[in-house]
């Protein structure tokens, strides 16, 4: 077995969305195609929120090593705040030190072949990067996002330190991947001699078939009377905005065209929930919109194999984005109402694969319209769905075999 070195800061316990999914995704498929994941991680204080971890989360042949790491907005802070400079290039620049410490180590007593790291958090990038230059071994930059989506704009200092970062691992990297063609295209026009040398390729995201195997079996949907219609994930004010879909609610309501009998919305984990709660009840949509706290992967899931339909909500500002639970979704295999940017990846992937209806994010009228022909659609049974032979390709299994033949390559 090649061994790889995986540096994340995000990995079980953390419970902060589903951005250690792609890693975990990689560190059970690997083995398969000949290499072994040596993760190395972040401990449990340093994440805001963690989860207890259900029996079998890691993969038991996985070996997980996790050294001392701060976060500045906590354990840094007074009163709530603390000094910018000290968050370079992230809140968690701390874990720098210990973990190219630990990598020479494991890099050393294990003879590790290549290194792997992803984005966000900047700091692991950092850290591979120190690693491959003391080593001299090949490294994969992963970038989950594009750095200007996901950098904290409110810290000058943290945004000029990331963008620095992000040249040097443009510069450095053995290969930079990306989760959709779009954000590739960006980096290309970007770093058009990272582009020209070959070192950009995409390995999207995907879902774990072993989550869905039993779940879906287990799984008796109740009839009701009402339709479900399930959000899981954060929302946000700006570019996952759900108020217009709000505003079409309330005046399809007005008009009699929808009834709190007809439909119940569940919004999942949405953050922000002061700010919707007060746009529900302005709009006087509190029996029909439900805001309602996180629940584990496993449950989310549950809940969403037992929906009517799924609701997407990806606009605009993140074209070159796709969010790790569509590809759930489209396993799960439910109709997918979907508000997206028009010529984003999202609605891309969308187009390939089916079970969709597609509006604009921003357009009460085309939601409003769209919504009518949706539920009207699940009602009489001739939703659109899936691809199945499509999605298939998307399953984390395939993902890690792409991955495993660019190690192959740039060790060769």
């Amino acid at each position: 077995m090649k061994q790889l070195l995986m540096i994340a800061f995000h990995f079980p316990p953390a419970a902060l969305g589903s951005g250690h999914l792609r890693t975990l995704g990689f560190a059970r498929y690997l083995p398969a195609s000949g290499w072994n994941p040596i993760i190395l991680s972040a401990r449990p204080s340093a994440y805001p929120r963690t989860a207890a971890l259900a029996d079998g989360v890691i993969p038991p042949h996985c070996l997980v090593h996790r050294t001392l790491a701060f976060d500045a907005g906590r354990h840094f802070a007074i009163a709530g705040k603390y000094p910018g400079f000290i968050a370079q290039p992230d809140r968690w620049a701390s874990w720098w030190p210990a973990a190219v410490w630990q990598g020479l180590r494991l890099i050393h007593h294990n003879r590790v072949q290549a290194i792997w790291s992803t984005y966000p958090i900047m700091t692991a990038h950092c850290v591979a990067h120190t690693l491959s230059r003391m080593t001299g071994l090949p490294w994969v930059a992963d970038f989950r996002d594009p750095v200007t989506s996901s950098v904290d704009v409110r810290n000058r200092f943290s945004v000029a330190s990331q963008l620095r970062c992000e040249r040097r691992v443009l510069a450095r990297a053995s290969r930079v991947v990306f989760t959709t063609p779009g954000a590739m295209r960006r980096y290309a026009d970007r770093y058009p001699h990272a582009w020209r040398e070959g070192r950009m390729t995409v390995v999207p995201n995907g879902y774990d078939e072993s989550a869905f195997t039993s779940l879906l079996a287990a799984v008796e949907r109740q009839p009701r009377t009402s339709l479900r219609l399930v959000h899981s994930g954060i929302l946000y004010p700006d570019g996952r905005d759900p108020v217009p879909f709000f505003s079409a609610l309330a005046n399809l309501k007005a008009a009699k065209a929808l009834t709190e009998a007809d439909v119940r919305i569940v919004l999942r984990a949405s953050g922000s929930e002061a700010i919707y709660e007060a746009e529900i009840k302005r709009r006087g949509l509190e029996g029909m919109v439900a805001l309602v706290p996180p629940v584990s992967n496993h449950e989310a899931l549950l809940e969403q194999a037992d929906a009517d339909a799924l609701l997407l909500f990806q606009g605009s500002k993140f074209d070159h984005q796709i969010p790790a639970k569509v590809y759930e979704y489209l396993r799960i295999g439910r109709p997918i109402f979907a508000l997206v940017g028009k010529g984003g990846d999202t609605e891309a992937l969308l187009r390939d694969t089916g079970g969709a209806k597609l509006v604009a994010l921003d357009d009460v009228s085309s939601i409003e319209q769209g919504l009518v022909e949706f539920i009207r659609a699940l009602r009489d049974r001739r939703s659109p769905i899936a691809n199945e032979s499509v999605v298939q390709g998307y399953s984390r299994r395939y993902g890690a075999v792409a991955l495993a033949g660019l190690l192959d390559k740039i060790i060769a």
